[in-house]
C-alpha cells in the first residue's frame, strides 16, 4: 500500500497488527497518514514486515502528545480518525473485574480520552468488550455517546460480540452473509461441528480439550471423521460428549431424521494409529474468522498469531462502521 497525498490522516492507539489499516483498505478510504501506538513487539514486527514505512511507529501511547506530534509531522495536519481498542483484561467478565480504576490495564482507556481531547480527530472510534454496565457507563459518558452493539457472526464465521463506541454516522447491520466455519477450514478433512465458531480469543494459544470445549462453549475445535463411530456401533456410555451426535459435513442431525451412508449420524470416539480425532483451528482459519489476509500475521510463533488474532479487530466490522459509503468520504 502506498499513502496518498489526499488520504485521511489516522491515529491509532493500542494498534496491535494494524487492523484498522486492513479495515481502512477494505473500505477504499485512503491514507496519508497511519500512526500506530503500540508496545508489543510481536505485533509492531508482524505491522513492519506487512506495510514497512507506511506505518509510523510511535511507541507507548502514555507517551504520546501534541508536542511530539509537532516533531514527527507537520502540525498542519490533523487527524481525522482516532481508532482503537483499549486493553479489556479488567472489564472482561472472562477476567478480574477490577474496572477502569487507576493502574489497570484497561484504565488506558482514558489516554485515548486525551487523545480525543487533545488532538480532536473528526471522527473516532472504539472497540471492547462486554462488560459491566458500569464500566459502559463510564466509556459513554467520557465519550458522549452509545455504544453499538455488533456480533461479528453476521461478517464472518464467528461468534464474537463487541461494543464500539463511534460518532460516525451508522447504518444497519446487513443480513448475517452465510459464512459458517466449515467454509474457512483448510481441505484437510477436518468437518466443524457448528456453523459459527465460539470467540477466539487472545487466549486461545494455551490449547483446549473435549471437555472445556462442550462444557465451557470456548477455544474452538474441529473434528475428524476417523474419529467418528456410528451410533448403532458405539459404546454411549462415559461423558456427555461421547453421546453428541455429529456428522461428516459439520451439521448435527437428529437420530430420528438421519440414515443411511454418510447422513448417518455418529458419535465421537478415541481411535488409535490414525489421524487425531480432534485439533484447533491453525492461524491460518484464524485469520479467516477475524477477515484478515491469508497468512498476515505468519512473522512470528503460532503462540504470538493467536494472541495478537485473538486481540486484534474484526475486520469486516470495522469496515462496516467506518461509514465511508455512508460518510460519502472523510473530507
Amino acid at each position: 500500500m502506498r499513502l496518498t497525498p489526499n488520504g485521511i490522516n489516522v491515529l491509532s492507539p493500542f494498534n496491535g497488527c494494524s487492523g484498522a489499516l486492513l479495515a481502512l483498505i477494505e473500505s477504499n478510504i485512503p491514507v496519508k497518514t497511519y500512526i500506530s501506538l503500540e508496545t508489543d513487539k510481536y505485533a509492531n514486527t508482524v505491522s513492519q514486515a506487512n506495510w514497512g514505512n507506511t506505518v509510523w511507529q510511535m511507541g507507548d501511547v502514555r507517551e504520546f502528545s501534541r508536542d511530539l506530534y509537532r516533531e514527527s509531522y507537520l502540525d498542519k495536519n490533523p487527524f481525522d480518525l482516532l481508532i482503537g481498542g483499549s486493553p479489556c483484561q479488567d472489564v472482561s467478565f472472562a477476567g478480574h473485574q477490577k474496572g477502569l480504576i487507576p493502574g489497570t490495564r484497561s484504565s488506558l482507556f482514558f489516554e485515548y480520552v486525551r487523545l480525543l481531547k487533545e488532538f480532536k480527530p473528526k471522527y473516532f472510534l472504539l472497540e471492547n468488550v462486554r462488560m459491566k454496565q458500569s464500566n459502559m457507563d463510564i466509556i459513554s459518558d467520557a465519550l458522549g455517546v452509545q455504544p453499538i452493539k455488533i456480533n461479528s457472526s453476521h461478517f464472518t464465521a464467528q461468534n464474537r460480540v463487541r461494543y464500539y463506541w463511534t460518532n460516525i454516522p451508522q447504518t444497519e447491520l446487513p443480513k448475517d452473509k452465510g459464512v459458517v466455519l466449515q467454509d474457512i477450514l483448510e481441505p484437510d478433512g477436518y468437518f466443524a461441528d457448528r456453523d459459527k465458531s465460539f470467540c477466539i480469543d487472545a487466549n486461545y494459544f494455551k490449547g483446549g480439550n473435549l471437555k472445556s470445549y462442550f462444557e465451557k462453549h470456548r477455544r474452538q475445535l474441529v473434528f475428524s471423521p476417523e474419529g467418528l463411530a456410528h451410533v448403532g456401533d458405539a459404546d454411549l456410555k462415559g461423558h456427555g460428549y461421547n453421546r453428541r451426535v455429529y456428522h461428516r459435513k459439520g451439521k448435527s442431525p437428529s437420530v430420528c431424521a438421519a440414515s443411511g451412508g454418510n447422513l448417518e449420524p455418529k458419535v465421537l470416539v478415541e481411535t488409535k494409529g490414525k489421524k487425531p480425532m480432534w485439533r484447533k483451528l491453525l492461524p491460518l482459519e484464524v485469520e479467516r474468522l477475524q477477515g484478515m489476509p491469508p497468512n498476515y500475521t505468519n512473522h512470528v510463533s503460532n503462540t504470538q498469531r493467536f494472541r495478537m488474532i485473538g486481540n486484534g479487530f474484526t475486520i469486516p466490522v470495522i469496515s462496516h462502521l467506518l461509514g465511508w459509503r455512508t460518510l460519502g468520504g472523510m473530507d
